[in-house]
């Protein structure tokens, strides 16, 4: 197989910055009607810095930060070809607005099925606040069609 070189690749940290306006956006865009994510004083009532982030958020920043299709572009996976086989994720402490979170993608495994027509690409991003809390840990999958 042509990617396994790719196993335990890692990627340039990156950095986004979590903003009220965009948590109240995904809140609302997700059908989420709970007061926490759109009223700061209801979010501090229960217990939450500020706004919390609504859950697959995580996904959300490593998308703005560019991490989505940087894998695919180092193998030269032409995009039609691909496509998003699994998302899993593993809250350790809420995202809140306010939060700095960085992340570093790594690619954990590649495997083919079906005589190689199909690859797996496994990646995993995890996600720390600005005092170095781990947050969230990512797992994806992407799967490739070949020929």
């Amino acid at each position: 197989m042509q990617y396994e070189a790719f196993i335990g690749k890692e990627y340039a940290p990156f950095t986004f910055e979590v903003e009220k306006g965009r948590l109240r956006m995904f809140a609302k865009a997700t059908g989420l009607a709970d007061p926490i994510y759109s009223d700061e004083a209801a979010a501090k009532a229960a217990g939450y810095r500020s706004l919390p982030a609504p859950p697959t958020f995580a996904y959300t920043i490593t998308m703005d930060a560019g991490q989505s299709f940087n894998v695919l572009e180092d193998m030269g996976v032409s995009l039609p070809k691909a496509v998003h086989g699994g998302q899993r994720f593993v809250y350790h402490a809420p995202i809140c607005a306010g939060d700095v979170i960085t992340g570093r993608q790594k690619v954990t495994n590649i495997y083919d099925k079906k005589g190689g027509a199909l690859v797996f690409i496994e990646t995993e991003i995890p996600l720390r606040n600005q005092l170095g809390e781990a947050v969230c840990d990512l797992y994806s999958t992407v799967v490739v069609r070949n020929g």
